[in-house]
């Protein structure tokens, strides 16, 4: 054994050590758990020491409250079922995870996917391949299953190497999972948690799921032209595809697009451009109801509910599809896979619950905001603002998530302080989501933790029965660089040119 640790480099050792500490770590329901109870504790102790802070946004002093005061007990008690209820991101996924659950369970999503890339041209295929996988996080994880394999079914029919082609497939849908052209669930999820770390300091404050829009736009566009050029290099690395003796290539992924399909596909074309046609119509008059009282769009009614309009387009496509493919037959099925995909959901609600918890005792007793209070204070004192910090923020997300996969549990973790502490140093809270986000994307791709890494491999082992975790690493890697430095210098440009982030959205 120690022979065999002398011959890894030193990143594979790493990784080794990122395996093993990550394996040991308790499940997120149990980490949070832990959590709470911790925030128990430290109440306790800051409460008798009379911790105290300046409160950011009003002229009054906040004082650490005790969980196990009284007052706090009470609190506990009677706030179990309300914090968990009105916990923003849980309505927010639940509603736009219907709609999305329409368009997974007819198979629309699967079908789009392998229509958009079979249909371009050879030259544009790689760049077909990035932009549908990273876009593919409309459909949740079940992207990382069907990109890569059909990655590879492609490199091998036009005679490119298919481990090249099923590594792009995971890059792209992995390490660039959190950006999109779209509006999807994992916004509505992270502006949920970002809202109710943003009320530690200011209540009154609402987070549309659209805050990072523009950004997560160009951010799609980049990341598909980093990818394209970084598969280049590594094919010319890899060199071509010669299959090993006895290695017999079954061609077991679906690339070919049935009629029925064909006839769906167009069915839900057809819903989407009418269905956003009556939206636009009805968001011309100033007058409109989805319009803001002095007749704006931004903010509007239409930017707060856009959760709303989403769940209706999912389930309009969804429903056209699945009618006309023959996956509807009857109208019982609708709420059937509706329910499908609610099921699916169980982990994530169980989750929601404790988390729920530790986000509400983290406000109620004040050690959210004194902590973002401090860290603030104390950047400021040591002259540790602006970029430099930002960077470290990214780098520090991408760190923990090569520990902890679930990105809305680290979110959950990390959102009561950060964006509070974004807030002291004049940041927006819609600055600190992108930052978090562009470091909880940029490893996912290489951490052998993420739930997904396994099924790469297997996908892999299809095509050389001898690849192991060093031929992903050597294979995925470049990508996770490639795309934090490209990604880290897109939000440097943002940041010095003052963009908006979003609609309405600002970085100061």
């Amino acid at each position: 054994m120690a022979n065999s640790n002398k011959k890894k480099g030193l990143f594979y050792r790493f990784l080794d050590f990122v395996e093993k500490t990550g394996n040991k770590l308790p499940h997120p329901f149990n980490l949070f758990v832990i959590l709470t109870l911790t925030v128990v504790l430290v109440s306790v102790v800051l409460s008798a020491m009379e911790i105290q802070a300046k409160h950011p946004s009003k002229d009054e002093i906040i004082m650490a409250k005790s969980l196990l005061s009284k007052e706090g007990l009470r609190y506990m008690v009677l706030n179990v079922t309300k914090n968990f209820v009105n916990f923003k991101p849980l309505g927010l996924v639940l509603t736009i995870m219907l709609g999305i659950g329409m368009v997974e369970q007819t198979g629309l999503m699967s079908a789009f996917m392998r229509k958009f890339i079979m249909g371009m041209p050879e030259k544009l295929i790689i760049a077909a391949i990035f932009l549908i996988g990273i876009c593919g996080n409309v459909a949740s994880g079940s992207s990382i299953i069907i990109v890569p394999p059909i990655a590879g079914a492609i490199f091998y029919g036009i005679k490119k190497n298919p481990l090249v082609g099923v590594a792009a497939g995971y890059a792209a849908t992995c390490a660039g999972f959190t950006a999109n052209l779209i509006i999807v669930g994992t916004d509505a999820l992270l502006a949920g948690i970002t809202e109710e770390a943003a009320k530690i300091v200011d209540p009154s404050l609402s987070i549309s799921p659209a805050i990072n829009y523009y950004f997560m736009i160009a951010s799609t566009i980049v990341l598909t032209i980093a990818g394209v050029w970084v598969t280049s290099f590594i094919e010319k690395r890899v060199g071509k595809y010669s299959p090993k003796e006895g290695v017999r290539i079954e061609d077991d992924v679906t690339t070919e697009i049935t009629k029925e399909e064909e006839k769906g596909l167009k069915s839900a074309g057809i819903a989407t451009i009418v269905y956003w046609v009556l939206i636009g119509i009805s968001l011309i008059p100033e007058s409109s109801p989805f319009r803001s009282d002095t007749g704006g769009l931004i903010p509007s009614p239409f930017l707060k509910g856009i959760v709303t309009f989403l769940f209706l387009w999912f389930l309009t496509m969804g429903i056209a599809y699945g009618v006309t493919s023959g996956k509807i037959k009857k109208g019982a099925d609708i709420p059937t896979m509706m329910g499908n995909i609610i099921s699916s959901l169980g982990g994530y609600i169980v989750l929601t619950f404790i988390i729920a918890q530790f986000v509400s005792y983290f406000n109620w007793t004040n050690v959210g905001l004194i902590l973002a209070v401090s860290a603030g204070k104390l950047l400021n004192a040591i002259n540790f603002t602006g970029l430099p910090m930002i960077i470290c923020i990214i780098l520090f997300s991408s760190f923990v998530n090569l520990f902890i996969g679930s990105g809305s549990s680290k979110w959950a973790l990390l959102a009561p302080v950060f964006v509070p502490m974004f807030m002291m140093l004049g940041y927006s809270p819609a600055f600190a989501q992108v930052s978090y986000r562009i470091g909880d994307s940029m490893t996912n791709s290489i951490t052998p933790l993420f739930p997904y890494f396994p099924i790469m491999l297997g996908f892999l082992k299809k095509y050389d029965p001898d690849a192991g975790v060093g031929t992903v690493m050597s294979m995925t890697v470049p990508y996770s660089l490639v795309f934090g430095i490209v990604w880290i210098i897109q939000l440097v440009i943002w940041y010095f040119l003052k963009l908006p982030l979003g609609p309405g959205a600002t970085i100061f």
